[in-house]
């Protein structure tokens, strides 16, 4: 996924939601709608965010350092969990509140009784320019996965927080009509109150299914099957790496993978050769996965009968199956020769 597609979504996010915070604000000091507050909250929250992620992507890009000498891509996840938490609590629990408190004490819309109608609904166009934006930038980079898989597996976070936040900038919008809607039609405004709170529970929902994919992030994701795949495929392609003992991969960030390996070599090797072999096979890394930025590979031998676990852990790989490899090639490693390699 491109940088520059990411910035171009989250911009275009952020000028939209400015202007339909400021005309939200208007539309609630001549009505009194709790639904306008509520959305024009929500704006403020969305506008919020995509600043985030903007700091978020320009402090990533700082070289690494000797105290952070694996870079600072990780900045980008932390700043996305900080979207989570400001969607959570500027955006959701106050609008549960203000819905709360209209719904306690309700009043009608008596005055400028067309403005939140008129407002909401060139709300929706906007944020609708804004969707098409952060879906046609999506598209780029989504492949033939669905876009639930896009938003679970996607190693970058701004475009899947801009589409899950215009998504539900665009339901609220509908929420927040209907509720104003009824109540200009009945005169009661509990409806805008109850407009209002499934704008909080939308909001809410949103964050919590935002906070839990970028945890993920956090904590660390492996490389996908695809890349898993490619790289494995890229060590064995040279004559002098016969196999792949077991390898673990961890995404710095978005744009940064390391690979760690353990590789097998010819016991007969000498160490030059075995330089050489390891020398030629990260640079075939690199060339097949360029997001590769860090690989570490571990010379090592295997007993005759090691070789099935390995064969087993390349073909589950192969075909999509990352977490059977990983047990694969640890029962590979644990039946390796330990002793043969000089220890």
């Amino acid at each position: 996924m491109s940088a520059e597609g990411s910035t171009k979504a989250v911009i275009t996010a952020l000028g939209a939601n400015l202007g339909i915070a400021v005309t939200k604000f208007v539309a609630f000091a001549l009505t009194g709608s709790s639904s306008m507050l509520a959305e024009a909250i929500h704006s403020v929250a969305d506008s919020s965010n995509q600043a985030l992620l903007l700091v978020g992507g320009k402090r990533a890009e700082r070289d690494a350092t000797e105290e952070h000498p694996f870079g600072y891509g990780r900045e980008r996840y932390i700043y996305a969990f900080l979207v989570a938490i400001v969607l959570f609590s500027l955006g959701g629990l106050f609008a549960l509140y203000e819905a709360w408190h209209k719904i306690s004490d309700p009043h009608p819309i008596e005055e400028w009784q067309w403005v939140p109608i008129a407002v909401l609904l060139v709300a929706i166009v906007l944020e609708g320019a804004a969707l098409r934006t952060a879906v046609r930038e999506s598209n780029r980079s989504r492949g033939r996965s669905s876009w639930v898989q896009f938003v679970r597996r996607s190693k970058s976070p701004e475009l899947p927080v801009i589409l899950l936040e215009d998504t539900g900038a665009l339901i609220g919008l509908v929420f927040a009509l209907a509720g104003v809607g009824l109540t200009l039609i009945t005169g009661d405004g509990v409806w805008d109150g109850i407009g209002t709170a499934a704008i909080g529970v939308l909001l809410a929902a949103i964050a919590i299914v935002l906070a839990t994919e970028v945890k993920s992030l956090l904590v660390g994701e492996s490389a996908t099957p695809e890349h898993l795949r490619l790289i494995r495929q890229a060590i064995v392609e040279g004559r002098d790496v016969p196999a792949v003992i077991h390898m673990r991969t961890m995404h710095l960030g978005p744009d940064e993978l390391l690979v760690a390996a353990k590789i097998a070599v010819d016991l007969s090797d000498d160490a030059r050769e075995v330089a050489d072999a390891i020398n030629d096979a990260e640079a075939r890394i690199r060339a097949a996965v360029p997001i590769a930025r860090l690989v570490y590979l571990e010379p090592d031998v295997l007993r005759k009968g090691a070789e099935d676990g390995v064969a087993k852990a390349a073909r589950a790989v192969g075909g999509g199956g990352a977490r059977r490899a990983g047990r694969a090639g640890r029962d590979g490693q644990h039946r390796r020769a330990g002793g043969a390699a000089g220890r």
